[in-house]
């Protein structure tokens, strides 16, 4: 498991596949505002990625976000669109709402970046977020993010586009949690 102050990333269990499904994946505003794609409603057998345990591919890493006191499943993370090649990748994050307002968010953000970073070798991360997702904007800026554009109207969003930031991070610009 990789370990920030608050927060562990841990391989995906079985046992967190319902609870991601029912707290976030068929939360319909939810799932409008995390995903590039229309939200769709996730069958209990589906085989949809984004609640694989094993079937990922190569190009994406998702993690469960544990709480280190107690171990309680507070959300989901990913590493997606990894290019070897060029040696980045994405940063992607969903907390669960009774998981809110904690600092998780800033806490995942930093240990996504240790393991983008020293453990994959990687040289940028990436992270794209709606415009008003204050709350993520807030994590990836403490965390040393800059902010690189914004995407005008460029997300469709429950029947209107909505603006995107596009925030980047390269490995020598990143400043790790001197506590580990």
């Amino acid at each position: 498991m990789l370990r920030g102050s608050k927060v562990g990333l841990r391989a995906r269990h079985v046992e967190d596949i319902p609870i991601l499904r029912t707290e976030l994946y068929d939360d319909v505003v939810n799932g409008s505002r995390a995903e590039a794609a229309p939200w769709r409603p996730v069958s209990p057998d589906s085989k949809d990625l984004r609640l694989a345990v094993d079937d990922t591919p190569p190009d994406r890493v998702p993690f469960s976000v544990v709480e280190l006191e107690g171990g309680t499943l507070v959300g989901t993370a990913n590493l997606w669109g990894i290019d070897n090649h060029s040696r980045s990748a994405h940063i992607g994050l969903g907390l669960l709402p009774a998981a809110r307002g904690k600092g998780y968010g800033t806490d995942v953000v930093s240990t996504l970046c240790h393991y983008g970073f020293v453990v994959r070798g990687l040289h940028r991360l990436q992270i794209e977020t709606l415009a008003d997702n204050d709350a993520m904007l807030r994590a990836a800026e403490r965390n040393g993010f800059v902010r690189e554009g914004v995407l005008r109207s460029s997300a469709w969003v429950l029947g209107e586009f909505l603006d995107e930031v596009l925030l980047g991070l390269l490995a020598e610009d990143w400043k790790p949690d001197t506590k580990g």
